[in-house]
């Protein structure tokens, strides 16, 4: 029953939606995930949580540099790509960036990081980034994935 809630809890809880991509042994992997967060600003740090058992792992935990992209809603098809597809790299959408990491074009932003610390726990992984690089692309509405969908984000009137 806690399981049941305890899932059903994180549904309603509305998550940004990332890329996180890392090159190990001269191919590129990357994964869709909802867990990024920035961890300080001085010096620019964020996590990120991964299961262990995922197919990326033996790549995040074997390489030094990894990249976050973060989506805008006209990423949806790069979201779908990297969370159900194993062909999540053919094609001109990304191309080799700082420290071989794959750099996907077109997105709302991303960071490059060096890995400074992989915390296991059970069959989880928190992974704590410290940025060396990053970029904006063109401001766009942010992509969200809230109760198993994607969702946009509505301006609220409120008052101070």
């Amino acid at each position: 029953m806690l399981g049941t809630t305890f899932r059903e809890v994180f549904r309603r809880h509305a998550a940004g939606v990332a890329i996180l991509t890392v090159e190990h042994e001269g191919k590129p992997f990357g994964f869709t995930a909802t867990s990024v967060a920035s961890l300080s600003a001085e010096p620019p740090r964020f996590t990120f949580n991964m299961a262990r058992s995922s197919s990326s792992w033996p790549a995040v935990a074997n390489s030094n540099y990894i990249g976050v992209h973060i989506l805008g809603q006209d990423n949806r098809g790069l979201a779908d790509r990297f969370a159900r597809t194993k062909d999540r790299f053919s094609g001109d959408h990304w191309e080799a960036g700082p420290y071989g990491v794959p750099l996907l074009k077109d997105v709302h932003a991303y960071l490059v990081g060096k890995i400074q610390m992989r915390v296991s726990f059970e069959n989880n992984a928190v992974v704590i980034v410290e940025v060396v690089e990053g970029s904006l692309g063109d401001e766009a509405t942010p992509l969200l994935y809230h109760s198993g969908s994607y969702v946009r984000p509505s301006p609220l009137e409120y008052q101070i």
